[in-house]
């Protein structure tokens, strides 16, 4: 059996399965292997209302940025498209696959003009989060029942036993209403419709990246697992190695993980329930394999990319929110504490820029004005956690100016832990805030 062979076969234990060239430079790579760059971003473009388009007209400047930064090949966007204030629709999605890819906008600038991007020149990998599907049902209505805010979904009515949807003139109206205008979101903001969407659109060819020119992945839609065959769906889960250094990418939204906050405030339903249940299942044997991958290379350290904040409680937020990350929690604990090199987490979500390690009581922590004093992290989720060689980077998003992470890999590297609010280090990883 060929290397590539044998390193799926024990990633997976699928008999017969195959890697294809995603993993191209694999070998024992453990302190080997030149340093490389990434620009890490996500949570944009943001609108703060429907319709607010200003954000999205600047991301054309901002592709341009990460495409004349010459230091960086690549760039993983860690999920939100949009902000919890705009519609869940088919177009906007389309919208923003033009800014990565390069076309004419059909949404124009605050100004009127049309909005034209000249796509990234370099690969996109790119990792959903809650607001493009698990939150597209939420809305917001004053006492008097009208539309103040939210995705355009809709409300349960207690009443009735039935679901008033927000239409297209922004007005909460039963379907059989006459005067019902049509779903203001994708499906009236139905969550696994949404994600089915979103599929449709950026993964339409799973193992292939956005932007453009070639980072070998394979996706979880392009494995072979007889065991659990409905893992195939999961063409947004994505993992490759480089120079060493493994990375995968695991849909896990924010919020809730889809299960805390039920569609439209009505009885959960078995397809919310279900849909965590199958997806959550997928991502922890995803990261199982991901790991099996860095053990079989001798890999100098691993990368996990996801929307999530698991362990937010800025704001007042709601702790049982956090309760459904838990076994992704407890999973990247154990096989970090196994793996015993550097794992680094990315994750947006909480929109403002935080870098410490929630797997250690007490652990330093730096970011943005007042955000480390607010909490420490590892209190949100108290499992008995000591692990060491991890450190999560909570990615800046949401605001003007836009701004991206530029990560940097370095096999051989075995730098201290330091943090400041402009960037850091990290065993074989170094990053920098680079504002647009």
């Amino acid at each position: 059996m060929n290397k590539k062979a044998w390193c799926f076969a024990v990633a997976f234990a699928v008999v017969g399965a195959q890697m294809g060239s995603a993993f191209a430079d694999n070998g024992k790579h453990n302190g080997n292997g030149a340093a490389f760059t990434y620009s890490i971003y996500g949570d944009a473009p943001y609108g703060t209302t429907q319709g607010d388009t200003a954000e999205l007209a600047a991301t054309p400047h901002f592709v341009s940025a990460v495409n004349n930064d010459q230091t960086s090949e690549a760039i993983i966007h860690v999920g939100d498209i949009h902000s919890g204030q705009q519609w869940c629709t088919s177009d906007y999605d389309s919208d923003v696959y033009k800014l990565w890819q390069g076309g004419t906008l059909k949404q124009t600038a605050p100004d009127g003009t049309q909005i034209t991007s000249p796509g990234f020149s370099k690969p996109l990998v790119y990792t959903p989060g809650d607001n493009e599907w698990s939150d597209c049902h939420k809305v917001k209505v004053n006492s008097a029942g009208a539309v103040t805010g939210g995705e355009g979904g809709g409300l349960y009515q207690p009443s009735t036993g039935q679901i008033k949807y927000v239409d297209s003139t922004n007005t909460l109206r039963y379907q059989s209403d006459p005067a019902f205008a049509g779903y203001a979101d994708y499906a009236g903001g139905d969550g696994n419709a949404n994600l089915a969407l979103v599929r449709s659109i950026f993964f339409a060819n799973p193992g292939h990246t956005l932007g453009s020119g070639t980072l070998a992945v394979t996706s979880q839609a392009n494995t072979s697992d007889a065991g659990h065959p409905s893992d195939a769906q999961f063409a947004e889960n994505v993992m490759w190695e480089k120079h060493g250094i493994v990375f995968v990418t695991i849909n896990v939204p924010g919020g809730s993980n889809d299960n805390a906050d039920p569609e439209y405030g009505a009885p959960l339903t078995s397809a919310q329930a279900n849909e965590r249940v199958v997806r959550q299942g997928a991502d922890l044997r995803w990261l199982d394999a991901a790991f099996r991958l860095a053990h079989a290379d001798d890999a100098a350290g691993l990368v996990i990319a996801t929307q999530a904040d698991m362990w937010d409680i800025s704001g007042g937020g709601d702790p049982n929110h956090l309760s459904n990350y838990k076994p992704y929690v407890d999973s990247i604990a154990a096989h970090t504490t196994a793996f015993g090199h550097p794992v680094l987490l990315l994750n947006g979500d909480s929109h403002v820029y935080r870098s410490d390690n929630p797997l250690v009581p007490g652990a330093p922590c730096a970011g943005d004005a007042g955000t480390c004093a607010s909490y420490d992290s590892y209190n949100a989720q108290r499992n008995g956690y000591n692990v060491p060689n991890f450190h999560r980077i909570v990615v800046h998003g949401s605001t003007f100016p836009l701004e991206y992470l530029n990560l940097t890999m370095s096999p051989s590297a075995h730098n201290a832990t330091t943090d400041t609010a402009s960037g850091g280090t990290f065993g074989n990883f170094s990053w920098t805030r680079v504002t647009e």
